[in-house]
């Protein structure tokens, strides 16, 4: 969600702690953030850890997680085409 506005959807397919993947539908609105997602995945797959987590920061700062019960607190989400990969936590993780 960005705001009220829904994004997008992930199926849950595999759980393997602390890891949840899945399938990801996005919405029409998903094009203006798929930058931010594609950015950070490149940064990532580039060991470029530093770099990633400054560009990465805006996504959960912009961004809500939602689960079934509602927003989560903290999370950790990778969308690449139709595929997503996340974690989450009740508890704000960062400081």
């Amino acid at each position: 969600m960005r705001q009220d506005v829904l994004l997008g959807t992930i199926t849950v397919e595999e759980v393997d702690f602390p890891w949840l993947r899945g399938r990801f539908a996005p919405e029409p609105p998903f094009a203006r953030v798929k930058p931010w997602f594609d950015e950070a995945l490149a940064l990532m797959e580039a060991d470029h850890f530093e770099r990633f987590e400054t560009v990465y920061a805006r996504i959960p700062q912009e961004l809500t997680l939602m689960s079934p019960s509602g927003p989560v607190a903290d999370f950790l989400l990778h969308i690449d085409g139709g595929k997503a990969w996340f974690r989450w936590s009740d508890e704000p993780v960062g400081g």
